[in-house]
């Protein structure tokens, strides 16, 4: 991966700035000495050799300033927006027509090119982006120590995780190794110019990450296997608007089914280092599942 510090390398743009990726994405390439430029709607704390702007992706006024002078994007989709297509395709065009020539898109596993919502703006990188690459990531470790998330809550309420998955099995990854094959795609002398299915190293049931997380945490958490109807219902009274519980549901009910059963090389063939094991990143985290303060004395996730 090279890097070119200076006002002649390249300003990345970042979309989605303060979410999980976008933060580690940005830490990265700053810590290479190149220009980075954040984007949200809330502004991130400052950070050396990172400069940030004001992105709305419902607010069309944002984003000539986010994109001025920008040679690469970033695209990380609006938070709970059931299809986000209709947001990101005209900024796709914007970016191109600014002058931007690498789009890198945080898509999911779960979505095919011309699906649907992300599928449609992956198909529209591979068609009009000079360069480009879709990251494709199967579900994050992190859901399960980010208080934000609802599975993580419920850990730390109630010992359950409720999923419409029975005994399906999904790649669990790390969010950290999403990142840096994000960095890698951003940053590379020779585009990608693919798509990336992203897992970890094994397979998991949520059985066997309540497993897991019981061992470490030194009580019982169990796996609430819920019907479609019910699990629902429990993502809606977590906070999840009511259309798109009813999608998350039916990406459950998709690994029931087997679609997620599957892990990739592709963390060892783009970054030359094997990706996290789920009880590796879940043992470093083993205060928040024991309800202990963070040794460093920081979020927990």
């Amino acid at each position: 991966m090279r890097t070119r510090a200076g006002s002649d390398g390249p300003l990345v743009l970042i979309t989605g700035g303060t979410g999980t990726t976008g933060r580690a994405v940005a830490s990265r390439l700053a810590a290479a000495g190149v220009r980075v430029r954040t984007a949200s709607r809330a502004a991130p704390a400052a950070r050396d050799g990172v400069e940030h702007a004001r992105f709305d992706w419902a607010d069309a006024a944002t984003h000539d300033e986010a994109l001025r002078g920008a040679d690469r994007v970033y695209l990380m989709a609006p938070a709970m927006v059931e299809d986000p297509s209709a947001l990101m395709l005209p900024f796709v065009e914007r970016a191109l027509a600014s002058g931007a020539r690498r789009l890198v898109l945080l898509s999911a596993s779960a979505v095919a090119e011309g699906s649907p919502g992300l599928g449609l703006v992956h198909r529209a990188l591979r068609e009009r982006a000079p360069e480009w690459t879709v990251l494709r990531p199967s579900w994050f470790m992190q859901n399960f120590i980010d208080p934000r998330h609802p599975h993580a809550a419920a850990i730390a309420g109630r010992g359950e995780l409720t999923t419409a998955t029975g005994g399906g099995r999904v790649g669990f990854v790390d969010a950290d190794d999403i990142a840096e094959v994000a960095a890698r795609a951003l940053l590379d002398d020779t585009p990608h110019n693919t798509s990336h299915v992203i897992t970890g190293p094994e397979a998991l049931s949520y059985d066997d990450v309540a497993a897991i997380v019981s061992r470490i945490a030194g009580r019982a958490i169990r796996h609430v296997r819920a019907g479609e109807e019910d699990a629902r219902a429990y993502l809606v009274r977590a906070g999840i608007p009511s259309l798109y519980a009813a999608f998350l549901v039916s990406l459950d009910l998709a690994i029931r089914d087997g679609a997620e059963d599957r892990v990739t090389d592709v963390v060892q063939r783009v970054t030359g280092r094997p990706p996290r094991a789920f009880g590796d990143l879940a043992l470093a985290h083993a205060h928040v599942f024991r309800g202990e303060p963070s040794a460093r004395g920081g979020p927990a996730a």
